[in-house]
């Protein structure tokens, strides 16, 4: 069974504090991944940054996505069905204190689609949490992005080198999954 990630896909990052100009194309294909996935029941688990004022990464980043505040919504284009998992996290990996390994789990997932923002770094993370644990990474190239063409060129080079992700095109994922 797959699952899909879709990371940091938020106000914040989008259009707001953080904005990431270059996510506005991977939009239409993150669109597609999830409504492939909830055809096929497969797992669309959203995985947000939800930030405490205590948080250590605000020192690096600036508030940004704080828990209860519109820029740690989920984009209104992407807006999460009734039946998606939503997981809030507070560091760059989805996996670090949060459920997402048991939701993952409870659905017997080995086959992790990893979406959204930002390929080298809260792709990267959770890339790299979900190797130590046994699932296989996959990263569609038009479904991640970076703040630039060099960030986004040398993410995925380290996912795939280092973490043996394999780097496909979304629309190959969609037709696997109809």
């Amino acid at each position: 069974m797959d699952a899909i990630l879709v990371v940091d896909m938020l106000n914040d990052f989008v259009t707001g504090s953080l904005r990431c100009d270059r996510a506005q194309r991977i939009i239409p294909n993150l669109r597609k991944l999830a409504v492939a996935a909830r055809k096929a029941d497969v797992p669309v688990i959203y995985c947000n940054d939800s930030h405490l004022k205590s948080d250590f990464e605000l020192k690096v980043w600036g508030a940004h996505a704080m828990r209860g505040t519109k820029g740690a919504e989920v984009i209104p284009e992407l807006k999460p069905e009734k039946e998606d998992y939503q997981v809030p996290k507070r560091t760059y990996s989805c996996f670090f204190e949060t459920e997402l390994d048991t939701i993952l789990r409870a659905h017997d997932a080995r086959k992790i689609v990893i979406t959204g923002l930002h390929t080298n770094i809260c792709d990267r993370h959770t890339t790299a949490d979900a190797f130590f644990r046994g699932y296989e990474p996959i990263i569609p190239d038009d479904g991640v992005e970076a703040m630039d063409m060099q960030a986004q060129q040398q993410g995925l080079e380290y996912l795939k080198n280092i973490y043996g992700a394999k780097i496909v095109r979304a629309e190959d994922i969609v037709k696997k999954w109809k």
